[in-house]
């Protein structure tokens, strides 16, 4: 395994920041872990595993160790009638699984689809749209602990999964890198077509006969008409959360704006759409310098070319203080800032 020094880390972030890092490593086996966990020790650095970089804001060049991971592999462990359980490493793309979840009709994630990133970072962020999470089909995961140097297995409830959240959010930030996670997915789908106007989607491409592959056709449409290309423009897709308020709260709010965009939880509480709340404060398509907020869609946070990353994190704050200000919600980010 190579250790690269002062490596760009331009084409690894999809805000494309021009930023390095002081060592980089592509880790494909079990040695290369090893390896790499020596050559932390021995250099007494900082590390961190990087991903698709779909989710992460560097506001300066990283002065440690960036880790790829990039353990690859799809791997059916048991079927029966109506489920099949699958192992997907972590370095798998997670779009790319999706995929060929839908190729072998194997139902439930197809609602994820076009979510960039890899499957290792899936449960740490526990991914989800269109009324699903990754946390609905999660059986367990492996992970290589690097104080131990150890591989762990962590079950549903060991996860601590909760809205954009996990156990590898927090306690165990950047303790652990995840090897590969296991799905329990549907042969007899049960498509669900009732979030994020799917249905309407459906009917719009003329598709009369419902399956699996065509709600991944009509999510896939969707996002890419509402959620800018990082190919196209620099974006780490939705960058504040959609935040959850109690009952009381969203109905003095929906008394003042009664077009309020809103979903009612189970427990009562109501979850309103970040996006609408940011474009409401007069945010969609402003711009500072090459930091700015998409034209299309203000749960977005862009750079037009030249932005660091801490005009985007500048940029994040004026917005969370406006929001604060007019609706009297506090916006949560959803993206990873690295310091």
């Amino acid at each position: 395994m190579e250790i690269i020094e002062n490596f760009s880390l331009k084409k690894l972030n999809t805000f494309g920041l021009s930023v390095d890092g002081k060592y980089f490593a592509h880790v494909a086996s079990m040695d290369d872990l090893l390896e790499t966990k020596d050559f932390i020790a021995e250099n007494n650095c900082r590390f961190m595993v990087l991903g698709g970089g779909s989710n992460v804001l560097f506001l300066n060049d990283y002065d440690g160790l960036i880790i790829s991971n990039g353990l690859k592999g799809v791997e059916i462990l048991k079927e029966d009638e109506e489920h099949v359980v699958v192992k997907a490493m972590g370095g798998e793309n997670w779009d790319g699984f999706v995929s060929w979840c839908v190729q072998n009709n194997f139902a439930g994630l197809e609602n994820l689809s076009l979510i960039p990133g890899s499957i290792g970072a899936s449960p740490i962020q526990n991914i989800g749209a269109y009324g699903v999470e990754m946390k609905d089909y999660f059986v367990g995961l492996e992970a290589f602990h690097w104080e131990t140097g150890k591989i762990q297995t962590w079950a549903y409830n060991d996860c601590r999964f909760g809205y954009r959240n996990s156990i590898f959010k927090n306690e165990l930030k950047g303790k652990t890198v995840i090897l590969s996670v296991t799905f329990r997915l549907d042969k007899n789908p049960i498509f669900k077509t009732g979030y994020g106007a799917i249905r309407e989607e459906v009917d719009k491409m003329g598709i009369t006969k419902l399956s699996i592959g065509a709600i991944r056709d009509a999510v896939i449409s969707i996002r890419e008409r509402k959620l800018p290309s990082p190919k196209e423009i620099g974006n780490a897709g939705s960058f504040f959360k959609n935040p959850v308020i109690p009952e009381m709260q969203f109905l003095s709010l929906k008394k003042t704006y009664p077009k309020i965009v809103s979903y009612k939880l189970p427990d009562g509480n109501h979850k309103l759409a970040a996006g609408w709340l940011i474009d409401r404060a007069g945010w969609k398509g402003k711009r500072t310098g090459d930091a700015g907020v998409h034209k299309k869609q203000a749960l977005v946070l862009v750079n037009h070319g030249n932005a660091t990353g801490k005009e985007i994190i500048q940029l994040a704050t004026e917005i969370e203080k406006s929001v604060k200000e007019m609706f009297g919600v506090e916006l949560e980010k959803e993206v990873n800032v690295i310091i």
